[in-house]
C-alpha cells in the first residue's frame, strides 16, 4: 500500500476541519435565529429528514428556510452537538455522525431530545456542505 503525500494528507486534515465545523455553524445559526445561513450549509438539493416520521422532511434550500424558520420561535431549539465522527470518502465527499442534545419546548413545555445524526458531506463550489442530515432521536422526554 502505498503512503500519501504530505499534500494529500494536509487535504485530509483541512477537509475533516471544514466538514467538523459544518454542525458546530449548524448550531450556531440554530441559536441565533439565521435560517438563511442554517440553510446555506446545505447542497443547492439538501435534505433533512428524522426517523420519527412525525417529524418534518425537507429538500432544496427554500424548503429547509421555510421549514427551520417556522419552527425557531415556536420549538425554540437549543442544540449541543457532540462527538463528531468523519469518514472521507473521495475529494469531494464523506459521510459522518455526530450526537445531539437538544433543549425546546413541544406543546409549551420544556423537554430534553437526544440522538444523533448521520451525515452526508459533498464539496458544492469549492465547500463543504451537508448533503443530507437524518435525526436518529434516541430519546424525548419533559425537562424536570
Amino acid at each position: 500500500m502505498a503512503s500519501k503525500s504530505s499534500d494529500a494528507l494536509i487535504q485530509e486534515v483541512i477537509d475533516r476541519e471544514a466538514i467538523r465545523t459544518l454542525p458546530v455553524r449548524y448550531c450556531h445559526c440554530v441559536w441565533q435565529k439565521d435560517p438563511d445561513s442554517w440553510a446555506n450549509l446545505f447542497t443547492d438539493d439538501g435534505e433533512i429528514s428524522a426517523t420519527d416520521t412525525s417529524m418534518p422532511r425537507a429538500q432544496g434550500r427554500e424548503a429547509l428556510r421555510k421549514m427551520i424558520a417556522s419552527g425557531l420561535n415556536t420549538a425554540q431549539p437549543r442544540p449541543f452537538i457532540h462527538n463528531h465522527v468523519v469518514e472521507l470518502l473521495g475529494p469531494d465527499r464523506a459521510k459522518g455522525t455526530c450526537y445531539v442534545e437538544v433543549r425546546l419546548l413541544r406543546d409549551g413545555k420544556k423537554h430534553y431530545m437526544a440522538g444523533w445524526y448521520d451525515d452526508e458531506y459533498a464539496k458544492e463550489r469549492g465547500e463543504w456542505k451537508f448533503k443530507s442530515r437524518r435525526i436518529n432521536i434516541d430519546s424525548l422526554e419533559p425537562a424536570q
